[in-house]
């Protein structure tokens, strides 16, 4: 018999890291991400673009043809496609496949908004092909959208597999599998940890002024169940009596209850000065709130809405029809009904996503009946007011505290001061209507009254809050969408009241007007367009103070101009990009730029520049490296103008500016960034600048490793196992992969190997499946329960002990095989069995044996002794004698 021998490896990984003080940018907010190009072509892919054709495919959406005909840019080998990550699909086409809602914002970018994601993409960046014009690749449709795709050669289509879409259409959307987490093992968090600290560090100077060192230090970790928060701001870096404290919180949240301790936002429009230092407590009955989006801090206001609504979505249709509800483009059968004499139909409870604003379902009536007649197609789309309850629910919150400010104290925590607080109630009364009461004081007693109404038949949105008092302070939200082409809104506050009113006359042509009673009233048009190679947008607007404002964008081939201005100033760009793939941004580019600034005097500066970009990105979208070098002449002057920027050091970002001239000063200014950031759970490792986002949301850091002393410690020699992560891993039932890990290590030199997973607060099942592992080893517990709070890594530590088989015949006395026999292996000590029954030809298979001391028996009689240490061979032939019978 064939033996199998697994020879152990030995890795001595060391590494070491040293503690760097750092920089300076301030992160973008979490509610406003920042899009970067995603799909930066790297050398391989710009040959193989080269080698790609433009070639007529369908498109599928689940099991339904959405386009018999698209053109594409890719490659096949007649059997599978080539490179298909990289396909190039045009824009148009895949907006209107995935019937994606567009909106052009002001700026230029567009707002994405699907029934799962809400995004943001720069056009800029997206790459253009010469025949095709804007593009997505297979793999920004993954990225941006959440959307996999492959390529049927059969019917020689794209079908793109839409998460939550049943492929097997007509088939009503089975429950969701109950997550089973009883009796797991089960894995707690630290009950104290500091997760990740950063350090910023901004010096800036000129040649009259001497330099100036800021910074700001952040520290983050998890107690009690919650997360805590620190931000120190550091105005002189050098002088410590001009630190304080900006930030300080402890935040616990769950879906029946929040707890704030601390700096926070105050529950209502506060009108007072200074921030709110205090105690705010929410309990929630009947409704949970939304999942924080990336992470980051958290509203009291935002956390009494609701995740979703249920809602009634009726109709008329003639009786004996077949009505069915459906999501979407998808065929994912939700409900359906036979329309009774009443010719009424009507599906309750259909839940509303609060956090995506917009509901798209279709209902299909079948007359008399027949699945196999054209059904017509109801459209059936209603959003959500952000504030709404569902019918039935409440909330409570309650909140005292102080407010601090820096008047005459300059210390570290500042001056504390007069009490402010207030108690309210939000109430769903209906599916419709919410309201909300309350009393608060804020320098005086105030009543609070709140109003959210979504009317069942009308596109009409109403959000109404009023604080009493001396001034009262009453904030609205109205908007009216009669049409996908026609919103109208009005907002106003304590400051000014404001009206727009938005009419896309055509796809590409938009008019705009809005009224503003603290400034004035203007109108303007907007335009975007995009062909092969091109992509033009413009926007320009006129008040009735003569201010005229304008936004120019376009983009033919390798050049790019931009243009912007208002009263104050303008700036002109004109960019040609050197790169070999006009796709991407990255690589060298020769930059035009003309600026003017109008407020006191007429300025302007002329420069020219050459700047580089690298392929390589970080995990927050910086460039690895990015250099920029220029001369500038202008009505002040000339100079030098350079920048550089890196983050080729893990967990650093380095950048510096020196600018010898502006529109406005001929004085040589400079400044100098530098930020880092350090991860310290399971080891000193660099961070990703995003330890802000660990205020609301934790995640899972997973090390399974190779036990082989069985001691279910993870020692110095022992090596921890990554790969197959995704084919090991499962969590909550879906495949670690949907949960967009990340794999860490080389940058410690694998000393701090291990798998992040960022994740919002909750209890998870996390499973590991044996296809995943290495040949013969074995998972010490194949099922955990997982508790996840905010503010750190829960550490999941997975021993994998060796798996050993040993497998033989069992004979009598005679020498002859004994079918059906049983043989056991019994740990003694750990009350552990493993049998096996023989069959025709005697023979027994025992697997999966962990190391230690076993009693062998054959139908209950001992048959002798087995020890497994780590030099015993995994599998190995052990012959057996049944013993005799007295």
């Amino acid at each position: 018999m064939q033996l199998r021998l697994l020879t152990s490896r030995g890795k001595y990984l060391l590494a070491a890291i040293a503690l760097i003080c750092q920089i300076i940018i301030t992160p973008a907010k979490a509610d406003t991400p920042a899009i970067s190009n995603s799909q930066t072509p790297t050398t391989i892919q710009l040959a193989k673009d080269s080698e790609f054709k433009v070639f007529p495919v369908g498109l599928n959406v689940g099991n339904r043809n959405v386009n018999p005909s698209i053109l594409v840019r890719g490659q096949e080998d007649g059997s599978e496609a080539i490179d298909f990550a990289n396909w190039l699909l045009p824009y148009d086409a895949v907006i209107q496949g995935l019937k994606l809602n567009i909106t052009t914002l002001p700026d230029g970018q567009l707002e994405v908004r699907s029934p799962g994601v809400v995004t943001r993409i720069d056009p800029t960046k997206l790459r253009t092909d010469p025949e095709l014009g804007l593009v997505f690749t297979i793999q920004n449709l993954q990225t941006l959208f959440g959307v996999a795709a492959k390529f049927d050669i059969n019917e020689y289509a794209i079908v793109l597999d839409v998460p939550g879409l049943d492929q097997s259409s007509g088939k009503l959307a089975e429950t969701e599998t109950p997550i089973q987490l009883e009796g797991l093992p089960h894995v707690a968090p630290q009950k104290f940890s500091i997760a990740a600290i950063e350090q910023k560090v901004n010096a800036s100077g000129s040649a009259t002024r001497s330099t100036n060192y800021r910074g700001d230090f952040l520290a983050v970790g998890s107690a009690f169940g919650g997360s805590w928060f620190i931000r120190t701001d550091q105005p002189n870096l050098e002088n410590l009596q001009t630190w304080n404290i900006a930030e300080a919180q402890f935040l616990r949240q769950t879906n029946s209850a929040d707890y704030f301790v601390g700096s926070q936002p105050t529950f209502w429009q506060t009108q007072g000065t200074g921030d709110y230092w205090g105690f705010t407590s929410i309990q929630r009955q009947g409704f949970v709130p939304p999942q924080p989006f990336g992470g980051g801090s958290s509203d009291p206001r935002q956390r009494l809405q609701a995740d979703s609504i249920g809602r009634t979505i009726s109709g008329k249709a003639e009786p004996g029809t077949l009505a069915r509800l459906v999501q979407g483009f998808g065929d994912r059968v939700i409900a359906e009904i036979l329309v009774d004499s009443s010719g009424i139909y009507r599906f309750e409870n259909i839940k509303s996503q609060n956090q995506f604003l917009g509901n798209n379902y279709r209902v299909l009536l079948y007359p008399q009946g027949r699945l196999t007649a054209q059904p017509e197609i109801q459209e059936a789309t209603f959003s959500t007011v952000l504030g709404q309850l569902p019918a039935g629910a409440s909330g409570l919150i309650v909140s005292g505290g102080l407010r601090r400010d820096f008047v005459e104290n300059q210390s570290l925590l500042g001056n504390f001061s007069d009490f402010r607080g207030g108690i309210a109630g939000r109430w769903g009364l209906s599916e419709n209507l919410t309201v909300g009461l309350g009393g608060v004081y804020d320098e005086s007693p105030r009543a609070l009254a709140e109003l959210f109404w979504r009317p069942g038949k009308l596109p009409l949105q109403v959000a109404v809050s009023a604080l009493t008092g001396n001034k009262w302070a009453v904030n609205t939200d109205i908007r009216y969408n009669p049409s996908s082409s026609l919103s109208a809104a009005f907002t106003s506050d304590r400051l000014s009241s404001r009206f727009n009113l938005d009419w896309r006359v055509l796809p590409q042509f938009t008019l705009f007007a809005s009224t503003d009673t603290a400034d004035a009233t203007s109108g303007g048009m907007q335009f975007n367009l995009n062909g092969k190679d091109a992509f033009t947008f413009a926007r320009v607007s006129l008040d009735t103070k003569n201010r005229l404002r304008w936004n120019l964008l376009q983009r033919l081939g390798k050049l790019e101009l931009t243009q912007r201005g208002n009263e104050i100033g303008s700036l002109s760009e004109l960019t040609y990009n050197f790169s070999k793939n006009s796709f991407s941004n990255s690589g060298s580019s020769l930059l035009l730029n003309y600026e003017t600034q109008n407020q006191n005097r007429s300025d302007s500066l002329l420069s020219v520049s050459w700047r580089y970009r690298s392929q390589q990105q970080a995990i927050d979208g910086s460039y690895q490296w990015e250099a920029q070098l220029g001369y500038g002449i202008g009505s002040q002057g000339s100079g030098l103008l350079a920048t550089l920027s890196t983050t080729v050091l893990p967990g650093l970002l380095l950048r510096a500016r020196y600018q010898g001239v502006s529109p406005s000063s001929d004085e040589a200014t400079f400044s100098i960034d530098l930020a880092s950031s350090l991860n310290l759970q399971g080891g000193i490792s660099p961070g990703d600048r995003r330890s802000s986002y660990f205020r609301t949301q934790g995640g899972l850091l997973i090390k399974p490793f190779f036990d082989r002393n069985n001691n279910g410690k993870l020692d110095g020699r022992e090596e921890v196992y990554t790969d197959n992560a995704d084919l090991l891993l499962t969590l909550n039932n879906k495949p670690l992969k949907s949960f967009l890990p990340q794999i860490q290590g080389d940058a410690c030199g694998g000393l701090c190997l291990r798998t992040l997973v960022r994740m919002s607060p909750g209890v998870y099942r996390l499973d590991l499946d044996p296809a995943g592992l290495p040949p013969d080893w074995q998972a010490a517990a194949e099922s955990l329960a997982v508790d996840v709070i905010a503010g750190s890594y829960t550490s999941v530590m997975i021993p994998l002990i060796r798996s050993y088989t040993r497998s033989g015949v069992v004979t009598d006395a005679q020498g002859q095989a004994i079918a059906g026999a049983r043989v056991e292996a019994i740990q003694p000590d750990q009350g552990t069995r493993r049998f096996s029954v023989t069959n025709g030809a005697g023979v027994y298979y025992l697997e999966g044996l962990p190391q230690g001391k076993y009693t062998l028996q054959i139908n209950g009689k001992s048959a002798g002794s087995l020890k497994l240490e780590e030099s015993s061979e995994p599998f190995q032939e052990l012959n057996l004698q049944q013993p005799s019978i007295p």
